[in-house]
């Protein structure tokens, strides 16, 4: 099984978004993010839509079309942009109900799920400390 990296990604292109407005353009197209991230400008965008349907970006459209921030780096946080990228919990249960007259099968959810539940809680907590502003002076300070 890989890793996700749908939050990876979307924390990437909108750091660099909100970089590439402070040194003084107006809007970034997909295939400049994608150049960054190195990954084709269709992924970026479809990631980007998910990011504006949550109201983290905005696009424009005819002369001057691209994407922009809907909102300061400093006002969002990595918990904003995986709630964006990633609607279902991290670990789920079996996709068809296990056989209810084994005693594993008939317990597991419900051991399971107390554990699934408080990992869920710690990795929401720790995502809604850090802001894609501290992403981006970590990065800046990592070069």
């Amino acid at each position: 099984m890989s890793a996700n990296s749908r939050l990876t990604v979307a924390a990437h292109a909108l750091t660099w978004i909100g970089l590439y407005r402070r040194r003084g353009h107006e809007v970034a197209t997909s295939e400049q993010i994608a150049t960054s991230v190195n990954t084709n400008p269709v992924v970026i965008r479809r990631l980007l839509a998910q990011l504006r349907k949550a109201g983290l970006a905005d696009s424009r459209r005819g002369a001057g079309a691209g994407w922009t921030l809907s909102r300061d780096l400093a006002a969002i946080t990595l918990l904003d942009v995986y709630e964006a990228v990633e609607p279902g919990p991290i670990f789920a249960l079996h996709p068809a109900a296990p056989d209810p007259e084994c005693v594993v099968g008939h317990g597991i959810a419900p051991a399971l799920t107390a554990v699934y539940d408080s990992i869920e809680a710690v990795l929401r907590k720790e995502l809604a400390r850090t802001t894609l502003e501290d992403v981006l002076q970590a990065v800046l300070k990592a070069t």
